[in-house]
């Protein structure tokens, strides 16, 4: 077994501040008692064996995120991953599918009794291109594992019926693996899915706040090129056009809403410095809290895109790809994680997770009851997701035993989707209201 975290019985755990690598707090207890609060949990002997299954497994948990950790593959490319968990589920008595819909997506799946209720797990794998999985992916991986193998614990033990459904999900990172696999029909037959996400926050901590809804758009522009010095009054230069859009859309942030982010990077082939060029890239993320707020923003960054080539004498070439939608985080789903997790784990906030970054999991919780919260592991300063640093944070005994903790959770309110009709009937009536008001 991993060893105990750096524990003292001297210092509150503060919940204003992020997590730090040298921090030393006491073990949670709930503030209000000091005490575990087991009379706010749903079956708390169920809770009870879906403890002792994940720390029974968790020697070889550890191993698994960490060989993912040592192996990181980008969008699309992980098939170490994917031959590694599929492995894994089989030895553990799921059904495997592998390549399901994609290369490198794969299902494992696992019934007990007559009929009854899906459950879904997601297992994401990719990591980043030059800095690895340095958004804590090979935690998420490890969790999706832990929290199907605990419900298949409970399931076994208290002969519960019900089906397991786990996808492997590649490409989260720019791939929008998910969304392809949602309109593949991967998530059909799941009453409920859920997953969770590393992030920067208080520590022990787990937040249920939601994301951004993200529009990706390109613009080529097409210009003709002329020496730099000799004869610059014969070209129509393509990197002004994207250096305007830029600015543009720099002038334009000025407008918007704090909530709202606009950022984007230039592409370009065979540049030199003497050469005008008659061609380049600007590629644009567009990101609002809601997705019915981002449709009219993207109309606006995309004016400034056509601006550009005009005032230039450039063809602009425009593109909006296919966007994610914010995290409907299901209210019931969600309270009931909330309730376990700070009986037994640590606290809940809405302030910290993923609040303003973007998943391709916020389509899924448009489709049907689904849960995404994050958990708090020890970043440095500067160190929060998609750095180098954040890489290592997502390797420590620590991030380990946090991820841990929120399968647990999740591992729970998942067996009462399966086994409280109550329950999931008050899940589903949330999304089918919003998905009327949407």
């Amino acid at each position: 077994m991993a060893g105990p975290l750096k524990t003292s019985e001297d210092t509150e755990i503060p919940q204003n501040v992020a997590w730090r690598p040298d921090d030393v707090f006491k073990q949670y207890r709930t503030p209000s008692t000091g005490r575990l609060l087991d009379d706010v949990v749903f079956h708390p002997e169920i809770l009870d064996v879906i403890e002792k299954k994940i720390e029974e497994m968790d020697d070889e948990l550890r191993a698994l995120s960490m060989d993912i950790h040592d192996h990181p593959e980008i969008r699309f490319e992980e098939y170490y991953a994917h031959d590694t968990l599929t492995v894994f589920m089989r030895q553990h008595g799921f059904d495997v599918t592998e390549h399901y819909l994609l290369d490198t997506a794969w299902k494992a799946t696992y019934a007990h009794g007559q009929d009854g209720r899906t459950i879904g797990i997601n297992c994401e794998m990719d990591a980043l291109a030059g800095i690895g999985h340095a958004c804590g992916h090979n935690l998420i991986a490890m969790s999706g594992v832990a929290v199907a193998c605990a419900v298949k614990a409970a399931m076994e033990t208290f002969q519960l019926s019900g089906k397991i459904c786990v996808l492997g999900t590649p490409a989260e990172e720019g791939g929008s693996g998910k969304v392809i696999l949602l309109d593949r029909g991967a998530y059909e037959g799941m009453d409920a899915c859920v997953m969770c996400h590393p992030a920067p926050g208080p520590q022990f901590s787990l937040s249920l706040s939601s994301s951004l809804a993200i529009q990706r758009a390109e613009v080529e522009y097409f210009g003709h090129t002329a020496h730099a010095a000799l004869a610059p009054w014969e070209a129509r230069n393509a990197l002004d056009a994207a250096v305007l859009a830029y600015n543009n859309v720099s002038a334009l942030r000025q407008q918007l809403k704090p909530t709202y982010r606009v950022h984007g990077v230039f592409e370009g082939r065979n540049w030199s410095h003497n050469v005008i060029p008659d061609y380049a890239k600007y590629i644009v993320g567009i990101r609002t809290p809601v997705l019915a707020e981002l449709r009219p923003l993207v109309k606006r960054v995309v004016s400034c895109l056509e601006a550009s080539a005009l005032a230039t004498g450039c063809r602009a070439d425009i593109h909006t790809l296919d966007g994610t939608y914010d995290l409907r985080q299901n209210k019931v789903l969600g309270e009931e994680t909330a309730h376990v997790f700070t009986s037994r784990y640590g606290p809940v906030n809405f302030a910290w997770g993923i609040g303003n970054a973007s998943t391709d999991f916020g389509n899924v919780t448009y489709a049907l009851p689904a849960l995404h919260p994050s958990f708090a592991i020890p970043t440095v300063p500067g160190g929060s997701n998609h750095t180098v640093e954040f890489a290592k944070a997502a390797a420590t005994m620590e991030a380990h035993r946090a991820c841990l903790n929120v399968s647990k959770a999740l591992a729970a309110t998942s067996v009462r989707v399966l086994i409280d009709d109550g329950f999931f009937a008050k899940a589903s009536i949330i999304n089918v209201c919003l998905a009327f008001c949407f």
